[in-house]
């Protein structure tokens, strides 16, 4: 069957050219970004049981996981955790299937505890959280679309992409990923980072919030110095990603003269009123972008088979990244899929391709190639759905 893949010129003045950019990630330990992580784990961790229990994925949506902060008294040298943080993961899974019940909770709280150890080093899981698990059956209805011969979409929902990424998106996203980089060097670098940047002009100014770890600094001296060495070093790195004009500040909040600094005993501010939730951070592609088309579905811990809110948010980003690659003629493209419930997730309601092109492209062209690599991805859906049972997709 033909899908519906429809292709239109978009009269806009790229990205680049706008005078206003802003573009925002939280970084893996922000208590939004942990909560994401958490539910994505858990999803792969089920889906790994699954097949090895009964060659098929189950049915299971794991993204209602919920962060509650604790309490903390931080202190150069080393503080403590006066009341531990509470995760609940919760969602709903295939709990039994052909009379075997399948230990769904200790799956997530052993992925869980994976995760946490992998996003939070200075975090003492054993004795500064409490995790718990309560993940219900997922309903009947839902289960009979999930199992049909080609996956039918759970929901009438829509998923959105773009590319390519502009100089200010990528030196965001970069910046966080560097800042854990340099955690190698500068271990007092907590991973709960959030990095707000703002273009205007040809002048990129980046707002950096890094929760500092007190144990590895012995003063607010050294916790300025270290902090004086981060934004100089960021500020070198991010000039290889573009010409234009780097500002960047960390920690702004900060009052010196009342000894009032970002510091942390854990490296994230869930330790202290910060609270988190799946679906309140990063989009699909890692960013926060308000310039462009974004979709508020949580993409993290929803299933890789039929749930169109994780499935065609990653299919839109991967295509319009070829597209953007591989067609020549194209400043930027837009890519809109729109699912309706019961129907299979490789024939979407409309596919909606928006091409911004390069002065003198040409666009028949331009529409023919856009298509077959959209069609394409939609007809490979299986190969994307490995790439999430892998991890070789990042949701956040």
């Amino acid at each position: 069957m033909k899908r519906n893949i429809k292709v239109e010129r978009l009269n806009q003045k790229p990205i680049e050219q706008q005078e206003i950019e802003l573009v925002e990630r939280k970084g893996i330990g922000h208590p939004d970004s942990v909560a994401d992580g958490l539910a994505e784990s858990i999803s792969r961790a089920l889906c790994q049981e699954y097949l090895d229990r009964f060659g098929a994925v189950l049915h299971h949506n794991t993204d209602k996981t919920q962060i509650v902060a604790g309490r903390s008294h931080p202190a150069f040298g080393g503080g403590e955790v006066i009341c531990p943080l509470y995760i609940l993961l919760t969602g709903r899974a295939t709990r039994v299937f052909k009379g075997e019940e399948i230990p769904v909770d200790t799956i997530a709280i052993k992925a869980a505890r994976r995760l946490l150890t992998e996003s939070l080093s200075n975090l003492d899981i054993n004795n500064q959280l409490i995790l718990d698990a309560k993940i219900g059956m997922g309903s009947s209805d839902l289960r009979d679309v999930f199992s049909r011969n080609v996956p039918s979409a759970n929901d009438t929902s829509f998923g959105v992409g773009y590319a390519p990424l502009s100089e200010t998106e990528t030196i965001v996203y970069n910046t966080e990923r560097e800042l854990m980089n340099l955690k190698k060097r500068i271990p007092a670098i907590g991973e709960d980072i959030k990095v707000m940047g703002m273009r205007e002009g040809n002048t990129i100014n980046l707002t950096i919030a890094c929760a500092m770890v007190d144990r590895y600094l012995a003063d607010i001296n050294q916790y300025l110095e270290t902090k004086n060495e981060i934004v100089q070093h960021i500020t070198d790195y991010a000039a290889q990603f573009t010409s234009r004009k780097i500002n960047a500040q960390m920690n702004v909040a900060d009052n010196v003269e009342a000894g009032s600094v970002y510091i942390t005993v854990t490296g994230t501010s869930a330790e202290m009123g910060d609270d988190g939730a799946v679906g309140r951070g990063n989009r699909a592609n890692g960013l926060i972008t308000p310039n462009r088309p974004m979709s508020l579905e949580a993409t993290c811990g929803k299933n890789p088979i039929n749930h169109v809110g994780k499935l065609y948010n990653l299919l839109a980003m991967a295509a319009a990244k070829q597209i953007a690659e591989e067609v020549k003629g194209i400043d930027e493209a837009y890519i809109k899929i729109l699912s309706q419930i019961g129907k299979p997730v490789d024939q979407p309601h409309i596919a909606s391709i928006q091409i911004v092109p390069k002065e003198g492209a040409d666009f028949a062209k331009v529409q023919s190639g856009a298509t077959e690599i959209l069609d394409d991805w939609l007809a490979n859906i299986p190969k994307l759905q490995q790439m999430l049972f892998k991890g070789e997709l990042s949701t956040y």
